[in-house]
């Protein structure tokens, strides 16, 4: 109960915030919104190119989490993977608020099932974490090194949709370990290192657990 209602009330403060108290929207934000999804970037600064892309990676990380968490859920999750394209954790909260920790459910009885979808099998796939890495490191150099952040900073203290994409994104870093947690104990690893070190290093984390899930000797965790 403690859990749903924390994640109600960030979800609440979240929605409000965006729409009361961050920025003002601008005139020209559907005309940045277009320009960034159809590519036409000249004269958009590469650190909200950069983001914006991430916007649509982040959607993709959590799907390789809800998804096999859905399986053991009362509810779908993948109408609020499909939402979380377009309205990231305004979409995922949702889901974390309504569905159930594996703690309150019988571990032994979670199973993934033998007969993965061609989706899930895709999902988890480490191969799908490798592509996903690939593009990060490719959009944080460029977003870091081409980028104006002089720029960025004067934007994000001034349109509404750069500040709250910004909020957007650390609010599903800080989220993330609500579904890892569980996605670890569905798989037989109870490494504290492996949580802490997917949960600190934002981005860049998630994205190698996805690498290196199947892959981590449950017999030799490192429980320290």
């Amino acid at each position: 109960m403690i859990r749903r209602i924390s994640f109600t009330l960030v979800w609440v403060g979240f929605i409000t915030y965006a729409f009361v108290f961050a920025p003002p929207d601008q005139p020209e934000t559907l005309e940045l919104i277009k320009s960034l999804s159809i590519g036409q970037w000249d004269d958009i600064n590469p650190i909200i190119i950069a983001l914006f892309n991430i916007m649509g990676i982040w959607p993709v990380i959590y799907s390789a989490l809800l998804l096999p968490d859905g399986q053991t859920q009362n509810i779908y999750a993948w109408p609020f993977a499909v939402i979380s394209f377009a309205l990231g954790a305004f979409a995922l909260l949702p889901y974390l608020i309504l569905r159930e920790p594996i703690t309150d459910i019988k571990v032994e009885e979670i199973t993934l099932s033998e007969s993965k979808s061609k989706l899930l099998e895709i999902l988890e796939s480490p191969w799908l974490g490798v592509g996903i890495l690939i593009g990060v490191i490719v959009l944080l150099s460029y977003g870091f090194w081409q980028g104006n952040w002089s720029d960025f900073v004067q934007q994000w203290q001034t349109n509404r949709f750069i500040h709250v994409m910004s909020l957007d994104f650390c609010l599903l870093a800080m989220v993330f370990p609500a579904l890892l947690g569980d996605d670890m104990k569905r798989r037989g690893l109870s490494s504290p290192f492996l949580f802490w070190f997917t949960v600190c290093l934002p981005l860049l984390g998630p994205t190698l657990y996805l690498i290196i899930r199947d892959y981590f000797d449950h017999s030799t965790i490192y429980q320290s």
